[in-house]
Formats: structure tokens, sequence, C-alpha cells
């Protein structure tokens, strides 16, 4: 039995937990909250890891880390305070104990790019979140500490709720709502399920001959939003709603009074034209393959409705 840590509960770094335990792996989720899924195999613990102090004792003993935190808002400049302190803690403390640390990424490096995004586009974006992204892959280059960062476009999933295809889309298809997407309806776009991005960084984690490389998460053909909102009320055996578009010119309009709406607006790119991810030969290296979107979203669904039974029961009790 190796020992893995995970920083962070949100969907991946739960879902990574999760994997680990399963397959009988001890793992150590660091949360500042002491948070996070139940399992014999999962030691919750306190610990801020921004903290070297903190951080070194719970990763005594790592053969990984699964770095899975994320800014504490959806603000550039946030990210910029918070995101590469807390990277150089973690890289620090695991180069000490010899662990590689995993990291699951975002394709905003890549910046805004025509066709198909694949491993070999270059990740120079410059301004803003995306720029961010691009200084947080140059640290761990630059560090001697083995890593592997493993991008995903979009994420669906259980636990997954703070996302586009999360709880504005899911609940609301489900109840037969108008679903407002953003930008058009009818671009092809990728959306990565969160446990096969759990099971690219377990992989990825145990395999010296991936470490310091960049990969794509194995991800399902591209649909467009509208086609999405379509399988979600198939998988929940309800009729498909009206789908209507917010603009991103109107989401930038907004961001002129709002810093939010600013900070979507930067990358509305992704949802007012084609944005399309080719992780096949990330899959081929991995020995992974994506599931297929509607078994993604059976499963998506189903945790859904089980979340609303919990609530319901957490009401009436």
């Amino acid at each position: 039995m190796s020992v893995h840590v995970v920083t962070g509960a949100g969907p991946v770094g739960s879902t990574v937990a999760q994997q680990l335990a399963e397959a009988g792996e001890q793992v150590r989720l660091l949360t500042r909250s002491g948070s996070g899924p139940v399992h014999p195999l999962v030691d919750r613990r306190r610990v801020d890891v921004s903290r070297p102090d903190e951080l070194a004792e719970a990763v005594e003993g790592a053969v990984a880390v699964h770095h899975c935190i994320h800014g504490s808002a959806y603000d550039a400049r946030v990210w910029r305070a918070e995101l590469p302190r807390a990277e150089r803690a973690v890289l620090e403390a695991a180069g000490r104990v010899g662990a590689v640390v995993v990291f699951p990424e975002s394709l905003y490096s890549y910046g805004e790019v025509d066709g198909t995004i694949t491993e070999s586009m270059p990740r120079t974006a410059t301004t803003g979140k995306l720029g961010v992204r691009t200084e947080l892959l140059a640290q761990r280059d630059a560090s001697p500490t083995p890593t592997v960062s493993v991008a995903a476009s979009d994420f669906y999933g259980p636990l997954v709720r703070n996302a586009h295809a999360g709880e504005r889309m899911v609940p609301t298809v489900l109840a037969g709502r108008t679903m407002r997407v953003l930008g058009s309806p009818d671009q092809p776009h990728s959306f990565t399920y969160v446990p096969d991005l759990a099971a690219a960084m377990v992989t990825a984690a145990s395999r010296e001959d991936l470490w310091n490389s960049f990969l794509h998460a194995p991800t399902a053909p591209p649909v467009t939003q509208r086609q999405l909102v379509a399988m979600v009320a198939e998988a929940g055996g309800v009729p498909a709603p009206k789908v209507s578009s917010i603009p991103v010119s109107v989401v930038g309009a907004a961001g002129l009074v709002s810093r939010l709406m600013k900070e979507m607006a930067e990358t509305g790119y992704m949802f007012a034209r084609p944005f399309v991810l080719d992780s096949s030969a990330s899959e081929e290296r991995l020995g992974l393959a994506p599931t297929p979107l509607a078994d993604g979203l059976a499963r998506t669904v189903a945790w859904w409705r089980a979340e609303e039974r919990r609530q319901d029961a957490g009401r009436a009790a």
C-alpha cells in the first residue's frame, strides 16, 4: 500500500481520493476544513497547503501528491496571489520526499486557438487568468520535482456543481425549465468527465515514463450545447427543454460594471465558436479511453437525483 496525498476536496480531488482508496491505496486528503469523501483508507486532515510548516508532515512518506486546489475566487488577481505560492510549497515539499506532483489543468494556457486543440500546440497565453495558467506551467517546468499536468475541458459528472454542465444545467433540464447557455448553442464543444480526468491523474502518477509531461485527459467527441442539453434530458427521461443563448457580447458589456462578468467574458471565446479537445495521443500514452458521453451523463443525472432526495430528506427531518 502506497501513500498518496491529495490536496483539495472539490470534484477532482474527491474523485481522485475515491479512486485511489477503492484501488487499495492509502490517501491523505488535505483541506482547510477537513472535508472530503468518507472511506477507511482516506485520512482527512486539516492542512493549509500554502503553509510549508503544515505541509511537510502531511507529505512525509508519500509517493505522489495530487494537487487539486483552486483559487478562492474566479478572478485573475486572486489566482495570481494564491496559486503560485501554494504550488511552490507543494513542489518543494514533494521534492524533499521524492514524490511526483500531478496537477489537473485547464486549456486556458493555449489561449484563443483556431482548430482542434492538441498537445503539440504552444501554451503561451499571456493575459488574465489564461496568463496565470501559463505562468504556473512554467513554474512546474522549472522545478526539479517531477510533475505531470493533465488538462481537461469543461467538467461534467458526479460532484460537479460550479461548471457550465453542472448546477446551471442539469437541475434546470431535469425540471423542464428553459436552458440559457453561454455563447452559441450550436458550436461543437468538448466536455471532460471528471472520473476520466481522475483516472488519468492516478495512472500518470504511477508511471515514471509519463512524468514531466503535459497530457490531455481522455475526452469524448465534442457535442454542441444544444445536443448536450438533449442528452441530459434523455438520461433523465424528461422532454428536452427549450434552449436559448446568452451572447458573449452581453457578458462582456456586463463586465464593465461586474468583475465576475468581466472574468467570464475573458473565456467566452470557448463558447462562441468551436472549442474541441483532441485527447487521442494522450489516451494512447495512458492506455485509457474516455467514458461515452451518454454513459457519463446517465451517472451524472443519477447523482443529481440522489442529491435532491438527500436534500429533501434533510428538509423533512
